[in-house]
Formats: structure tokens, sequence, C-alpha cells
């Protein structure tokens, strides 16, 4: 299995932006794709992108796409999700995962790692 630490959310002002980040460590990391999937009190988790695990393909939920953008470092065992223009909407609890499959998916019980989530809040 693959552990994950994120780091990276705060609050920030609708319109801004902020760089998530997903410390990975296993042997498994390099053959994983991994995702970045967002939860609120009042929803169940959803997902937000995927990469697969040489990142050479993305996927993104629509209400994120062209907004942000999931990259990976192989050689760092880093993942990344950069988020600009952030609406209201996007205030919730991230969290980075791993599945031990190459391809991606958007599907949260296809995942079986997770970080602890970092907190994201955008306020008007």
């Amino acid at each position: 299995q693959v552990q994950l630490n994120e780091s990276g959310g705060g609050s920030v002002q609708a319109g801004g932006s902020l760089k998530l980040s997903c410390a990975a460590s296993g042997p498994s990391f390099r053959r994983s794709a991994m995702a970045w999937f967002r939860q609120t009190p009042t929803k169940e988790r959803e997902f937000v992108a995927t990469i697969n695990y040489v990142g050479e393909f993305t996927h993104y939920a629509d209400n994120v796409r062209g907004r942000f953008t999931i990259s990976r470092d192989n050689s760092k065992s880093m993942v990344y999700l950069q988020m600009n223009n952030l609406e209201l909407e996007d205030t919730g609890v991230y969290f980075c995962a791993a599945r031990d499959l190459q391809w991606v998916s958007t599907r949260a019980a296809d995942f079986g790692s997770w970080g602890q989530g970092t907190q994201v809040t955008v306020s008007s």
C-alpha cells in the first residue's frame, strides 16, 4: 500500500488559487494511478481529478475542468492539485488517493489508500 500525506490547504477568497500537495511513500507509488477527491458535511466524497501512473493521462470532474490541474512527479513521489479561479462550491476537505492499478478511475471505491485530508475554504 501507499502512505499519503496531503498539505497546502487553507483559506482563500473566491477567484484565488491554491496548490495542494500529496507526499507518497511506499514501493508501489510509481505503479499507482492517483486521484483527488473532496468531501463536505452535506455531500458524499466527490471525485475531483485523476492521473495515471506515469502522468500522461488525466481526467477531471466537469465542475473543475479548466480550473484545476492534477500532476505528479514520480522522482519525488509527489502528486499535486493546482486550483485556480476557486469558487465557493470548492470548499471542502480534499483527499489524495492511490489505487493498486496503473489506470485512472473516478470511483472512490477503486482507491485503497487515502490521506488524512486537507481543508480548503473559499470565501466571498
